[in-house]
């Protein structure tokens, strides 16, 4: 039985979405904080159980009879590596055999403020004596893909990381080489470093935009501060604004950039160029 846990994020959906393409639902455990907000994955004929990291007996009841657990990390900084430790507890106590954990980029060498967590929560699986599958993925598309309406709105995407590059793949990529490594022989203890096939800046990204919306849209890049402004009026919480300010100035020094194949190598096909991320945003 496999189990995922944030279940009703978007990469655990779309981790059950690619599961149920190979396994059979009730050999599903969709791992959720709260279980009253997730009937489409009820209807989908997979297991709903409740899995608060921060109420230690539910994740030893939702783990069992799971043989392999992809471990989607939690959202909070500060308090990730504290509840992934209880869920890898959890784990090992149920008799979990294999965890997948959804590391990030180089964690063991990056900078990013996140990556502390990360790295502590891989060393803390690596310990613990079950078989681990370390998947360090890289940024998301639609991190970047997000910021369209705004742009469409004022004809400029801002930012903060001058002309690093971004290899991005999309949540639909990552889920992909997680189910793999899930479903297929072979991957016992391995760290795979995934990234997108299509590096970008954000100049280029902006160009591709302005090619696909028929209008003129500029990338505009400022200093940390305005940017951190800009975010905030547009209301999001400072601790995200933390993370992104963060992310766009390592971009900078090529830490979001990367050569590895290993995303493509796992789903068994290129990973979405960033051009088919933006057609398919500006549909929607």
């Amino acid at each position: 039985m496999f189990a995922v846990t944030g279940a009703n994020g978007n990469l655990g959906r779309l981790s059950i979405k690619a599961l149920l393409d190979i396994v059979p639902p009730t050999g599903i455990v969709a791992g959720v904080r709260n279980p009253d907000r997730v009937d489409d994955l009820r209807a989908l004929g997979v297991q709903v159980r409740t899995m608060d990291y921060d109420r230690p007996e539910t994740l030893l009841q939702a783990l069992e009879g799971v043989e392999k657990l992809l471990l989607i990390s939690a959202v909070v900084p500060g308090e990730r590596f504290r509840q992934h430790k209880a869920v890898i507890d959890a784990a090992k106590k149920a008799g979990v055999k294999s965890v997948a954990y959804t590391s990030m980029l180089r964690a063991d060498t990056s900078t990013l403020t996140l990556a502390g967590e990360h790295k502590a929560t891989e060393d803390y699986l690596k310990a613990s004596g079950l078989e681990y599958v370390l998947l360090r993925n890289g940024w998301y598309l639609e991190n970047t893909t997000a910021a369209l309406p705004s742009a469409l709105e004022r004809g400029v995407i801002v930012g903060s990381s001058g002309q690093g590059r971004f290899a991005s793949a999309t949540r639909a990529d990552y889920a992909a080489a997680a189910v793999a490594v899930l479903t297929q022989p072979g991957h016992a203890n391995k760290t795979y470093e995934l990234a997108g096939d299509h590096a970008f800046s954000m100049t280029e990204f902006a160009a591709e935009v302005s090619k696909q919306a028929g209008r003129s849209i500029v990338y505009n890049n400022l200093p940390p501060a305005e940017y951190e402004t800009a975010l905030l009026q547009a209301g999001l919480p400072k601790m995200i604004v933390d993370v992104i300010i963060d992310a766009d100035l390592k971009a900078a020094s090529g830490e979001l950039d990367s050569s590895s194949k290993d995303l493509s190598l796992l789903i068994g096909r290129n990973t979405t160029p960033f051009s088919d991320a933006i057609q398919a945003a500006l549909r929607t």
